[in-house]
């Protein structure tokens, strides 16, 4: 009885300071890395978080986390300012909230997952991210874009829709639509090419969300058929906003050379400045796969292919429509002057005679049936998935956090460049 009413009074015993020692040993620690996962620690303590000198402590913390702690900020961010605020259902996210099923693909800087929320009973692809591996090649910036541009593109209907984000200290957590009808990619390899209908549907999905980025001023960059899934419809959805320019208005340009050897147009090669068209030009060489098998001026030695690209001019065989071969010459153009798409963008390619077929409108909604439909049976159904990413053992360390107070200085250092990823609620809801 003693022990309960010395609690109830606040009075520190010996053992009660051991504690709070603790708790500020990890306050200390988490103070550098951002105190969203620190909150998270402490709210799952309820002793802790009742207890007067925490609760000071962290309302003194609370002023100097502005972005992150202020529940009504004053003036409001500006759309492209809103890094912190995304559209979070659940901002207490952690990896012990998901089952980890099975790896769906992987990349340079981690692994994709399908994973069942617990409570919710949701299925949801789980983008993980090493902190490390990020900042050991210096993309940072462009893993934080890609979040930036996910929380502005959750209502297109064609662009891959983000959850919420969270982090540990060591990993980053995209909670991304659960997507398998399979890459487009994955199913050029197993039928080599498309009809012309089912090539002119799938670009005009492409053409519709590129032009959307568009319309916020993003340049996508990396249009590829690794980077287009079909849902379990058979519509298209775009993924992997990685190397998205951010900001770029229109006659806007950027001069980063970054993309995929094989769609890459003229202008970045040359390493000049380029705009918004380079997109077309990528929808041009996606389309020129999805007829032909292969990619315009491929070749396998990489500098050859450069030379094509730069040099060689478009061949098209005699096997497709008059309609196909003039939307290809106009966005395979090399000069982007004189693209399709350079004076009035998305409207130049949506009003192209090749697309005369299709009523936008009811793209945009859906209302017309795919040309192809995968058969999925349900989320379980792996069958669009490569077996090289399915038959992979989901690591442990997936689903469990590290601990904070035996942190290496290279992981609160990683830590430290992500300040901001996740959504961390106002203070007033923990106390």
């Amino acid at each position: 009885m003693t022990v309960k009413t010395e609690a109830a009074r606040g009075t520190l015993t010996y053992s009660r300071m051991r504690g709070m020692v603790a708790i500020l040993i990890a306050f200390m620690k988490q103070r550098r890395m951002g105190l969203n996962d620190f909150i998270q620690k402490i709210a799952s303590n309820s002793y802790a978080c009742k207890h007067p000198e925490v609760q000071s402590i962290l309302k003194i913390s609370q002023p100097q986390e502005p972005e992150l702690m202020n529940a009504n900020p004053s003036p409001p961010p500006s759309p492209s300012q809103q890094i912190n605020l995304g559209p979070s259902s659940n901002p207490h996210a952690k990896p012990s909230d998901f089952h980890f099923l099975k790896v769906i693909g992987k990349g340079s800087f981690g692994k994709v997952l399908l994973a069942r929320h617990k409570a919710e009973e949701v299925f949801y692809a789980v983008k993980v991210l090493q902190k490390k591996a990020i900042l050991k090649k210096k993309e940072e910036k462009h893993i934080m874009s890609e979040r930036n541009v996910l929380l502005k593109n959750v209502k297109h209907p064609f662009l891959v829709g983000l959850h919420f984000s969270f982090q540990t200290a060591d990993k980053l957590y995209f909670v991304l639509d659960y997507i398998n009808g399979g890459e487009l990619f994955y199913h050029l390899q197993r039928e080599r090419c498309f009809l012309e209908p089912r090539a002119r549907f799938y670009a005009a999905e492409i053409a519709s969300a590129l032009g959307y980025l568009h319309s916020l001023n993003i340049v996508y960059r990396d249009l590829k058929p690794e980077n287009i899934l079909l849902d379990s419809q058979g519509h298209i959805v775009l993924t992997d906003f990685g190397l998205c320019k951010e900001n770029i208005e229109h006659n806007g340009t950027t001069s980063t050379f970054c993309g995929t050897p094989e769609y890459l147009a003229p202008e970045v090669l040359h390493k000049q400045p380029y705009d918004r068209t380079v997109d077309w030009w990528c929808l041009g060489a996606v389309l020129y796969e999805m007829l032909y098998g292969l990619p315009p001026f491929y070749s396998r030695n990489t500098a050859e292919m450069y030379d094509n690209i730069l040099n060689k001019p478009l061949q098209l065989k005699p096997n497709i429509t008059n309609s196909a071969r003039h939307l290809l010459e106009g966005l395979l153009q090399k000069d982007r002057t004189k693209r399709l798409g350079a004076k009035d963008d998305f409207m130049e390619i949506k009003s192209h005679v090749f697309f005369s077929l299709i009523n936008w409108d009811d793209l945009i909604n859906k209302k017309i049936t795919p040309p192809f439909n995968p058969n999925v049976s349900g989320p379980s159904d792996l069958r669009h998935f490569d077996p090289e990413f399915t038959e992979e053992p989901v690591p442990n360390s997936i689903g469990r956090s590290p601990d904070s107070i035996l942190l290496t200085a290279s992981v609160q250092e990683a830590a430290e460049a992500f300040l901001g990823f996740s959504y961390a609620p106002p203070m007033d809801s923990f106390l």
